[in-house]
């Protein structure tokens, strides 16, 4: 069975991390399936991705086994596994969504932050776990949670590795929705259908917007929109928006 599997449905990937036993720890084999994955969603005929855990984990981080018996460089194991994972999800100018089915902790909480979108079952937790034996938080987790809770709350949290349920994620805006674990996939399903439908440039364009918005000046943000907004006006997408709303009808965008 492969560490890492993918299923279409329409113009929906869905990607799973397949390691069910060890609740889906990262291993060098996870990263290379993941890249991969990630790799054949750039296909045009995908529009949407969701991410998962098989089991009832959604990702626990690291393999302590890998890292016991091959720790090496921790930098270098950092920079050739985790960063090209999470270059990729956000280099992919489609939306993400992070189904997250059970524990998320430790690289697994970043890997699920990386993500545009977080939905939980209601029996999912995110442990930050790396204060917990006396690390730091990397593969992005720094960058992201203290963009999403602010640095104030993130500092506090990931200091204190301290367990949080989904409904104190979603109250904190970790998450966008808990639902109930056995509707998990379908909703996902359905949320990531939803996003598939959309102009699927234009949805790229704003990801790369709100990325380049965190550190841009005023003058930068406003340039960069103004030539994507030059670009969005160039795909079908637009063309077919504004004709459909001339003519008084729903829009049927092809993500081109």
């Amino acid at each position: 069975m492969a560490e890492v599997e993918t299923s279409r449905e329409g113009a929906v990937l869905t990607v799973t991390l397949s390691r069910p036993d060890v609740l889906n720890a990262l291993t060098a084999a996870v990263h290379k399936g993941l890249v991969a994955a990630l790799k054949d969603a750039r296909d045009d005929e995908v529009r949407a991705v969701v991410l998962t855990g098989a089991g009832r984990g959604f990702c626990v981080g690291q393999d302590l086994t890998e890292f016991q018996d091959a720790a090496g460089d921790i930098a270098d194991r950092l920079r050739s596994t985790y960063h090209p994972t999470v270059r990729a999800i956000r280099a992919l100018e489609k939306p993400v969504i992070a189904a997250v089915n059970g524990p998320a902790a430790g690289a697994g909480l970043s890997l699920a932050c990386a993500c545009d979108i977080r939905i939980a079952a209601d029996s999912a937790t995110f442990v930050p776990a790396f204060v917990n034996i006396g690390l730091v938080p990397d593969s992005g987790g720094s960058f992201f949670i203290a963009r999403l809770l602010g640095p104030a709350r993130a500092f506090e949290w990931m200091s204190s590795g301290r367990r949080l349920t989904a409904a104190e994620a979603h109250v904190w805006g970790l998450v966008s929705e808990v639902v109930e674990a056995d509707a998990l996939p379908s909703r996902a399903a359905e949320r990531a259908a939803e996003l598939a439908a959309l102009p699927t440039r234009g949805i790229g364009m704003t990801k790369r917007l709100f990325d380049a918005a965190q550190t841009a000046t005023l003058e930068e943000q406003l340039e960069r929109e103004a030539q994507l907004q030059a670009a969005a006006t160039q795909t079908h997408d637009f063309r077919e928006g504004v004709t459909a709303f001339l003519e008084k009808r729903p829009p049927q965008f092809k993500g081109r």
